[in-house]
């Protein structure tokens, strides 16, 4: 009888350790493996011009494939590799089977453009208050008027709901988990913003706190799913420097991450001295977002800067949309209806397809070797 069941427990002893093994936050040299063999990464924050957010982008009814085809081809003819895309729970909620079938068919278009997918899971920037369906039309003049939160305010207040963001999470990268097209997960995007100047009397007063709890089960609910992409959170205000003085949602972001990302809006020595900063933690580091040209973040300023660090660039915004991305921060007090801004704050291309300037694809192909003689 012995001889019999030491062989079955020798079998679940292993597979218990596999489990655990693809369960727990990746090594340092794991990180470091998985970032050798990706190129150097450079590419947008993406959602379709027709699109005022990630749920209109991917209700069936507005799903635009071709427009996606169109834009995606344009991004890799500048030399693009990857674009950060946003999910959203209510999708999954609503139909998980035909959103697996449309992130499909968009992984299969990115593909196609030799771009591989950053997806994020939830989000705390913008509206809170989500709605499936027709979304609204955009206000005239202001910046991502129309972005919604993931998940909402009235899931993340109730408990009750949260088994519901566990089955999307690990429902969506469940799905994904083995593909090769898929570049990594992000789990939560600025999940400590607060929205101040923009929702700030829509949001729960103890927002911070009901996201800084419920930020470590999503990397749990991630990680259950035994993804072979990276996952990560980026970090994007305080001073990351020291790690003792981490903010909370900082601290689990960086403690949790297979790979460190952050945001930095800012010129090139202060986006320099944050990548040094976070040289610290000896994982690789991707910037998900920057360029924002009235303050001083530009492709110019930044791309070489990444490049000579090994870093990865998403900038914020490919095409200027229903999103109107392209106008500042500040149009939530002032709207842009009677001017243009004297400068594009975010976006590469209009509408059409034609460059806001044509000096500055110029050089995103020079830097990333796009222009380059093929031999």
């Amino acid at each position: 009888m012995l001889k019999r069941i030491l062989p079955v427990l020798l079998l679940l002893f292993v597979v218990g350790a596999v489990t655990k093994a693809q369960s727990a936050r990746w090594t340092e040299k794991a990180a470091a493996d998985w970032y050798a063999k990706q190129p150097w990464l450079v590419g947008s924050n993406y959602i379709p011009a027709d699109a005022i957010n990630e749920l209109e982008m991917w209700q069936a009814d507005t799903f635009d494939v071709k427009r996606i085809d169109l834009e995606l081809g344009w991004a890799e003819a500048i030399g693009l590799n990857t674009m950060r895309v946003f999910l959203h729970d209510l999708l999954w909620q609503q139909d998980p089977s035909g959103f697996r079938k449309r992130i499909d068919t968009f992984l299969q278009i990115a593909a196609k453009h030799h771009i591989k997918p950053l997806f994020v899971l939830f989000d705390s920037c913008w509206d809170p208050e989500p709605r499936l369906g027709k979304q609204r039309a955009p206000r005239p003049g202001v910046h991502n008027s129309g972005w919604v939160q993931s998940p909402g305010a009235r899931a993340l207040q109730d408990a009750a709901r949260y088994p519901r963001l566990e089955v999307y999470v690990k429902g969506v990268v469940g799905a994904f988990a083995k593909d090769e097209r898929v570049l990594g997960w992000d789990i939560w995007n600025e999940p400590d913003n607060g929205n101040g100047g923009s929702y700030t009397d829509l949001e729960p007063k103890n927002k911070n706190e009901l996201v800084i709890a419920l930020l470590p089960r999503a990397y749990e609910w991630a990680r259950a799913a035994h993804a072979m992409q990276p996952l990560t959170s980026g970090v994007w205000k305080g001073d990351w420097s020291v790690a003792e003085k981490l903010e909370p949602g900082a601290k689990i972001q960086i403690e949790m991450s297979d790979v460190i990302s952050f945001h930095s809006y800012d010129k090139p020595e202060v986006f320099e001295e944050k990548v040094l900063s976070l040289q610290q933690y000896h994982r690789p580091i991707l910037c998900t977002e920057y360029m924002a040209r009235g303050n001083g973040s530009t492709f110019q300023g930044t791309l070489p800067i990444a490049k000579k660090y090994n870093v990865a660039a998403i900038n914020w915004g490919l095409v200027a949309g229903k999103t109107q991305t392209y106008l500042p921060w500040d149009s939530w007090q002032h709207p842009y209806t009677d001017r243009e801004p004297a400068i594009w704050f975010h976006e590469i291309f209009r509408t059409d397809g034609t460059p806001y300037s044509a000096e500055e694809t110029a050089f995103i192909k020079e830097i990333t070797g796009r222009d380059a003689p093929a031999w």
